[in-house]
């Protein structure tokens, strides 16, 4: 079996927390799950060993969305997954049947959570609701005011609603008052500029701890004074260096003997973690995730001989690539505060430059996007820069345990 490269969008409720994970099958173009073909033991095999994993590791603990077409239903792939870990997407029906019908209702029973996707406000999916949990609407093609009537029908079986293709906040506002109860597309990558807005003490002293990180060497008695301001940001920062760091049974204790452990590289890259969490709130939760699994990948990928000369900035321009939208503040404005290096700067304004073209291609592998900011092709990109796919696919999982492992908790 070829692999399979997976992609996710996230899943937001009317508070911005990511409740799920829609999972983007790369190797199909409606982005369902794989069609698997011939011996179904070979296939249920196949499931377990190779895309299980990948899933629950993109997935990150939260709800994995997947599409499955009527065959794989009927194939009863969905039951490889723990059924608290999955919805199941019904995809490429234009109409229920009886043999639909007759599977849903099995799925229901086995305690599944089903959305029904590409919905077209037809009464003939009425049927369907006592079984479905989630109805996904495209917000593109449906007005939501002609959802009204068919909002009125799901009420009885309280089946949630879900905007798809939502790319602003006031969109997303102007939903929720509607009655929408999730949210997907891109909202909450845009910024809310704030005009005049002051920094909160804690943010810009996490700003000060973030510049200490460029400076080479490292300044550990600067460092540690910005850190024993406040307790918690140093259990915070040894929580995390005990967490995925070590690789040895011994505990550390204090902000010398983890920087004689790890070395200054990765000591480094975990005060900027700290400063970079310190700066998310529950509405950029999910940024700041994306923005550590883009630094870890950038990181990574830069290894690689066509990124070899940005090695140095690639970790901490993939981390402040969310920085804007954290701080509601331009991002011309933050580099004003930050003695950012030429092409960190040039990158993260313009995407442009070999810095920028790496954030770019990263992000976009991350999100599912085939085309980039300059219009070229994904898979042009990563053939011009001599990029493996399943090497990418392998550092998106790899940077998405590892942003697991850090367990970092938004501030209120």
């Amino acid at each position: 079996m070829k692999n399979t490269y997976i992609a996710r969008q996230a899943i937001l409720n009317e508070k911005s927390e990511t409740i799920g994970y829609e999972l983007l099958f790369r190797d199909s173009p409606d982005n369902k799950f794989p069609e698997i073909e011939h011996d179904i033991a070979s296939s249920k095999l196949i499931i377990q060993n190779h895309i299980h994993g990948d899933i629950q590791t993109i997935s990150m603990g939260k709800l994995s969305f997947i599409n499955f077409t009527e065959n794989c239903l009927i194939h009863k792939f969905p039951l490889m997954f723990d059924k608290d870990s999955i919805v199941i997407e019904l995809v490429g029906q234009e109409k229920p049947t009886k043999k639909l019908l007759k599977i849903i209702k099995f799925y229901h029973e086995k305690g599944y959570m089903i959305a029904l996707t590409e919905y077209d406000l037809a009464p003939h999916w009425d049927l369907l609701f006592p079984y479905i949990d989630i109805i996904k609407v495209d917000i593109e093609k449906i007005n939501t005011k002609r959802l009204i009537p068919a909002v009125a029908r799901m009420k009885p079986f309280n089946i949630a609603i879900a905007a798809e293709k939502v790319e602003t906040r006031n969109q997303q506002q102007t939903l929720a008052e509607v009655g929408f109860d999730y949210f997907q597309g891109y909202f909450y990558h845009e910024p809310e500029i704030i005009e005049g807005q002051a920094l909160a003490p804690i943010k810009t002293q996490m700003l000060n701890l973030l510049s200490e990180t460029f400076n080479y060497p490292l300044n550990f008695e600067t460092v540690s004074e910005i850190i024993s301001h406040d307790v918690n940001l140093t259990v915070g920062l040894l929580k995390m260096v005990n967490n995925v760091a070590t690789g040895t049974r011994i505990e550390i204790t204090s902000l010398k003997q983890a920087a004689a452990y790890l070395g200054e590289d990765k000591l480094r890259q975990f005060v900027s973690i700290l400063a970079l969490s310190n700066l998310t709130s529950e509405t950029t939760d999910e940024v700041c995730k994306q923005a550590l699994i883009t630094g870890k990948m950038m990181l990574a990928l830069s290894d690689n001989k066509a990124f070899k000369s940005v090695n140095d900035f690639a970790f901490i321009t993939g981390l402040l690539s969310a920085i804007e939208v954290m701080l509601s503040i331009p991002m011309a404005e933050i580099m004003k505060t930050m003695p950012l290096a030429e092409p960190i700067e040039t990158a993260l304004v313009k995407h442009d430059g070999l810095l920028g073209q790496l954030l770019d291609l990263t992000t976009s592998f991350i999100l599912g996007h085939e085309q980039l900011k300059t219009d070229e092709s994904l898979t042009n990109s990563l053939n011009q820069y001599s990029l493996d796919k399943e090497l990418v696919q392998a550092e998106f999982l790899k940077a998405s345990q590892w942003c697991k492992a850090l367990d970092i908790e938004p501030m209120n």
